[in-house]
C-alpha cells in the first residue's frame, strides 16, 4: 500500500494518490467511521480555503460522512488553525480542513484534526489510509432515512476573532502599530484583517481578493516580495504574510527585511524567557532549522530540541519535553499554552507582543539570531526511493558533508506534499553553500530526475 497522508495531510494532485471527488467521499467515510461514538454517529466539522476545488470537495467529504450517520457542521472558507479550534470548542468528534496550504490552486488536499484539535498520530493516520484506500468504510453505509442535515456553526469567525484577541497578553491594544497584512487570497483574507483593525491597528491588506485560482499566486507566505515594496512605501512597523490556509506566518521588518520561522521563533522564545513563562525553558524545532536558531538559543540559554520536518511532529516533540513553544522555518509556530496546533494570526500577535515588551523596531529584534548561509533547492522527481539506496546520491552527501566538516550541514529529504526533492546546504559562505547546493541538486537529478 503506498503512502496516502504527508506530513501536511492527505496530498493534493501531487500525490501518488491524487485527489478528486471519488477519493474525497472516502476520505469523509473513513473520518466518520473511525470517529463515531458507541452509538455509531460522529459530529465532524469542516471547512475549506478559497482554492478552486474546495466547494466540490466539500460536497463530496460532506456526502461520504453522511452516509455514515455523521452530522456535518461546516464553518464555509476558515483558516485551518481556526478549524481546530472550532473542533475542538465544540466537542466534535474529529474537524477536516480542505486545503493544500502553501500549494497552488490546482492542487487540493485534506487535513484532520481529532476532537481535541491536535492532528492525528502515525497510527490514526494509517487506519485512515487503509480505509480510504480500500473503501471499507462504504460498507457501513446507512440508510438515507439515518441521514441527518448539514448545519452552518453560529458565528464560527466572532469565536475565533474572540480566542485570538484572548490570546495577545498585553495592556497595550494595537494603536500605534502600522501594519501590512498579506493574507494570500487565502484563508485569512476576512479575518486577519478584521481582527487588526478591532485591536486599533492602522492596517492595510494586499491580497484580500481571492477568485478560487490567486490563492498563494506572487503573495502570502511563500511570495513576500509584493509585502516587502508595500511594507517600505508606507513606512509601516511590520508586514505579516501568511499561507493559503493560514497556519504559516512570514514576518517583514520596517526595512524590507525578511524574517523566517525561525527567527520569529528565537523572538518569541527570548521574550518568554524575559516575562518567565518559557516552561522547562526549553524550543522545539525540526532539523530543517538554520544553525543560527541553535546557535541563539543557546546563548539564551535556552535548551533546544529537534524534531523530524512537519507541525504536527514538532508538536509531538513538545509534548514530549514539556515545551510550550516549537516551530519550523517554514513559519509554522506553536504555542501550546494557547492552540494545539500551528496558527499564523496567533504567531503574529505573539510577535507584536514581543515588540512590544522590549519597546523595539523588529529589526533590532531580528539581531538575537544570525543567519548561516542556507541554500535550499527543489528538484522534481519520477518517484522517491530511499535516498540511502541510491548509491551516487550517497557518495555525493558524503564528499559534501566532508568537505564542510564543523562549519555546514546537508540535509535531503522529500516533499511530503509535492514531487520533489528538498536539497539544504548551509555552509561558511554564501559562494560555497550555493555551489554545494548545486552540485548536490544535480546529481539528484541525474539520478532520478524527471
Amino acid at each position: 500500500m503506498g503512502k496516502l497522508f504527508g506530513t501536511d495531510g492527505i496530498r493534493g494532485k501531487a500525490g501518488k494518490y491524487p485527489m478528486n471527488a471519488e477519493m474525497a467521499m472516502r476520505v469523509g467515510r473513513a473520518v466518520a467511521r473511525v470517529f463515531k461514538d458507541d452509538k455509531g454517529r460522529s459530529k465532524i466539522v469542516v471547512g475549506k480555503d478559497t482554492r478552486l476545488s474546495g466547494d466540490m470537495f466539500e460536497t463530496a467529504i460532506v456526502s461520504g460522512i453522511r452516509s455514515l450517520a455523521g452530522d456535518v457542521y461546516l464553518t464555509g472558507v476558515f483558516p485551518t488553525p481556526g478549524i481546530a479550534f472550532i473542533t475542538s470548542s465544540m466537542n466534535a468528534s474529529a474537524g477536516i480542513a480542505i486545503s493544500a496550504s502553501h500549494n497552488p490552486y490546482f492542487d487540493n488536499g485534506i487535513k484532520v484534526f481529532k476532537g481535541d484539535g491536535f492532528k492525528l498520530s502515525d497510527e490514526k493516520e494509517t487506519e485512515i489510509e487503509k480505509l480510504v484506500l480500500e473503501d471499507t468504510a462504504g460498507l457501513d453505509s446507512q440508510d438515507t432515512i439515518k441521514t441527518d442535515r448539514v448545519q452552518n456553526i453560529d458565528k464560527a469567525k466572532e469565536k475565533y476573532i474572540a480566542f485570538l484577541k484572548n490570546a495577545l497578553k498585553t495592556e497595550e491594544p494595537l494603536l500605534k502599530l502600522k501594519a501590512v497584512l498579506d493574507c494570500s487570497n487565502g484563508a485569512t483574507h476576512r479575518i486577519a484583517p478584521e481582527l487588526f483593525v478591532e485591536l486599533g491597528a492602522d492596517v492595510e491588506s494586499i491580497a484580500v481578493h481571492p477568485n478560487g485560482k490567486n490563492i498563494n499566486h506572487h503573495c502570502g507566505s511563500e511570495h513576500p516580495e509584493g509585502l516587502i515594496k508595500k511594507v517600505l512605501d508606507r513606512k509601516a512597523d511590520i508586514g505579516l504574510a501568511f499561507d493559503g490556509d493560514g497556519d504559516r506566518l512570514i514576518a517583514v521588518d520596517e526595512r524590507g527585511q525578511i524574517l523566517s520561522g525561525d527567527h520569529i521563533l528565537a523572538i518569541c522564545a527570548n521574550a518568554m524567557k524575559l516575562k518567565g513563562i518559557l516552561e522547562n525553558n526549553v524550543v522545539v524545532s525540526t532539523v530543517m532549522s538554520n544553525m543560527g536558531l541553535g546557535a541563539a538559543l543557546k546563548g539564551m540559554g535556552i535548551r533546544h530540541e529537534t524534531s523530524k520536518v512537519g507541525d504536527r511532529y514538532v508538536m509531538q516533540k513538545m509534548m514530549v519535553c514539556g515545551a510550550i513553544l516549537g516551530g519550523e522555518d517554514s513559519g509554522h509556530m506553536i504555542f501550546a499554552d494557547y492552540h494545539t496546533t500551528g496558527d499564523g494570526i496567533l504567531t503574529a500577535l505573539k510577535l507584536i507582543e514581543a515588540m512590544q515588551l522590549e519597546n523595539k523596531p523588529l529589526s533590532d529584534l531580528s539581531k538575537i539570531m544570525t543567519v548561516y548561509p542556507q541554500v535550499l533547492m527543489n528538484v522534481e522527481v519520477q518517484n522517491k526511493p530511499d535516498i540511502e539506496t541510491v548509491p551516487e546520491i550517497v557518495d555525493a552527501i558524503q564528499s559534501v558533508e566532508s568537505e564542510l566538516g564543523t562549519q555546514g550541514r546537508v540535509l535531503v529529504r522529500y516533499s511530503g506534499t509535492q514531487p520533489l526533492c528538498r536539497v539544504m546546504v548551509e555552509g561558511p559562505t554564501e559562494g560555497d553553500t550555493r555551489r554545494y547546493c548545486q552540485q548536490l541538486s544535480d546529481i539528484i537529478k541525474e539520478s532520478i530526475g524527471v
